[in-house]
């Protein structure tokens, strides 16, 4: 956890503890809630008590009022109780709303990718907003430059992906979000190198020469100014317009804003807001080498579109300490922050960077392999925004770090889905069911394509038995695994057999055929022709392929509409390749 986010979390747990007993917050007490609620802290106790006894002072200072003000402004769900009843779901409403002439807010998304998942949280949140005050929503790609052109060649390395600016408006446009007007971060350095030069000509930035460990370990670290702070104004100026004219390499130099170098929290010490990278960018090529840190792009571009609310992850509260030093500094209104705690995505891996080295490496099939995560790859698996949006929402906006439950995302998806999703027969992982004694040369079965629903018809399903009265077909090992000999089953729609013998080894099962009538005490399983029949892979999102055997009709479906296999789950059936049937799992 970075130290600006836990002391978020320190000032939040402090000032509910005083609230609660009106009373001065009791450090022992404080300490035994966050090691309760972050197990992991543990190795850090005394990092986080030397933070309280700076904490504890501030808030024995304030009355009790000033107390509950100062909570809210960290967090506006502090007060409210744990668990909520329906009826009060929802968001809080948007501070200090009649400071404003209107709600104006932005999505800053990195064009490294598509959005994913985890992207999505921010997105529907201010959307809501947006949507409940009748504000207006802006499209901001932050395409500043990403990783310096030296290190592009770490796997780690962060750039912009030319086809990302398309697959992040598909992604906007699938989740239903409407947006006024688009801006590009790379459209504007003439603006940040006019308000960077204002901070150098006011003594509030200077251009600094110290390589980046150096100015940690010597100077941001001891808290104490590095030589190129106190440089001229006239210098600064001079090596300011070096660096844009190309004098300076990346990694030499960088502008640095006079935060303070006295700030308690060292993240915060003399920020840079100002670097050269050589990279190209996909839109401007190489037309500039100089670029905007994130946080002093945003200080200038908030106040130039008129940003009312700001909503942000508490592991960027320094962001608001940046601009709001900067509103300051040129007496410019300043919008209001909200943040929100961690959501968590066990069993997800939501790297854009990883996604796109194993798209580039060939390991994913692309941005809509369910393995992404992203936007596009819920889509191709049938998951309707709806859904996304129900779930992210009631994870609402508070301050305390939650879990996303993907159970709770695909109960809802299948809530929608169920009633839509025709029926298909599906064996995973096949033996072979050989049965005898068949009384009939030819069958027929007619099961439901939608059994909630018998408007929508039948599909049909033929065979013959072989000259020995025999009916081979395929069914699931798992199936397989859970039958005994002289055990009675029902083939769904078909006819009801008893088990001779079973020889998985060699994947053979032997039954007998029993009758016709449909007894509801027999279990039921499914079956597929072996004479007739479709290959069915399926790519889940863990990565794991399975495959087996559909019935003939998998053929005549359309593609990208969801169905669901009889006692296996949904699936997006998404291109038939070499006689196979390729899908995504759904859930």
């Amino acid at each position: 956890m970075e130290d600006q986010e836990l002391e978020t979390f320190l000032w939040i747990f402090a000032l509910k503890n005083s609230v609660k007993h009106d009373s001065v917050p009791q450090k022992g007490a404080i300490m035994k809630i966050i090691m309760g609620v972050f197990p992991e802290l543990r190795n850090e106790a005394k990092k986080i008590s030397i933070k309280l006894e700076n904490i504890i002072p501030i808030i024995e200072s304030m009355n009790h009022e000033e107390r509950r003000k100062k909570l809210l402004d960290f967090d506006p769900e502090a007060l409210k109780q744990e668990e909520v009843k329906e009826e009060e779901k929802g968001l809080p409403p948007l501070p200090n709303l009649n400071k404003h002439e209107k709600v104006v807010m932005r999505l800053a998304p990195y064009p490294s990718g598509a959005l994913h998942i985890g992207n999505a949280r921010m997105i529907v949140l201010n959307d809501e907003y947006i949507k409940e005050n009748n504000g207006e929503m802006i499209l901001f790609y932050d395409d500043t430059i990403g990783s310096p052109k030296s290190l592009r060649n770490s796997p780690n390395a962060k750039y912009i992906l030319p086809e990302a600016y398309t697959l992040i408006k598909e992604g906007l446009e699938w989740l239903g979000v409407k947006y006024s007007k688009v801006y590009y971060k790379s459209d504007r350095l003439h603006l940040f190198y006019e308000y960077c030069e204002k901070l150098i000509k006011d003594g509030i930035a200077y251009v600094c020469f110290c390589d980046a460990n150096e100015f940690k370990n010597k100077f941001k670290i001891l808290g104490k100014p590095c030589p190129h702070r106190e440089s001229s104004i006239k210098k600064n100026l001079r090596e300011w317009n070096n660096m844009l004219s190309r004098k300076y390499t990346e990694m030499k130099v960088v502008v640095r804003l006079k935060t303070g170098m006295d700030q308690k929290d060292p993240a915060l010490r003399d920020q840079i807001i100002m670097r050269i990278s050589e990279a190209e960018h996909p839109r401007v090529g190489t037309k500039y080498v100089v670029w905007p840190m994130l946080e002093f792009s945003w200080a200038i571009d908030d106040h130039l579109i008129g940003v009312s609310h700001i909503l942000r992850g508490a592991d960027l509260v320094k962001e608001d300490f940046i601009e709001d030093f900067i509103w300051n500094h040129f007496n410019w209104k300043k919008a209001e922050f909200m943040h929100y705690g961690r959501i968590k995505f066990p069993d997800m891996k939501l790297s854009k960077t990883e996604a796109r080295n194993n798209i580039q490496n060939g390991i994913y099939e692309g941005w809509e392999d369910p393995r992404t995560w992203s936007l596009q790859s819920l889509k191709e698996r049938g998951i309707r925004p709806k859904a996304l949006r129900e779930t992210l929402l009631e994870a609402r906006l508070s301050m305390s770090g939650i879990t996303f439950e993907v159970k709770k995302l695909y109960a809802k998806n299948q809530e929608i889905i169920d009633p839509i999703s025709n029926r298909y027969f599906f064996v995973e992982d096949p033996v072979s069911l050989e049965i005898e004694a068949v009384p009939f040369e030819e069958y027929i079965a007619e099961p439901l394509l939608l059994p909630s629903n018998p408007k929508m018809g039948k599909r049909i399903i033929k065979g013959k038995t072989d000259e020995n009265k025999k009916l081979h077909m395929f069914i699931a090992l798992s199936d397989g695994k859970n039958m005994k000999v002289g055990e009675i089953l029902r083939l769904k729609d078909l006819a009801n057999i008893q088990i001779l013998s079973i020889d998985l080894d060699n994947q053979k099962i032997m039954a007998y055929y029993h009758s016709l009538e449909l007894n509801r005490d027999y279990k039921i399983i499914q079956w597929v022709p072996k004479e007739k029949n479709v290959k069915v892979s399926i790519l889940k999102p863990d990565g794991t392929h399975t495959w087996g055997y559909g019935e003939i009709n998998l053929l005549k479906i359309p593609l990208n509409n969801v169905i669901q296999f009889e006692r296996y789950g949904f699936v997006n059936p998404i291109k038939i390749e070499d006689n196979e049937l390729k899908c995504y799992f759904t859930h």
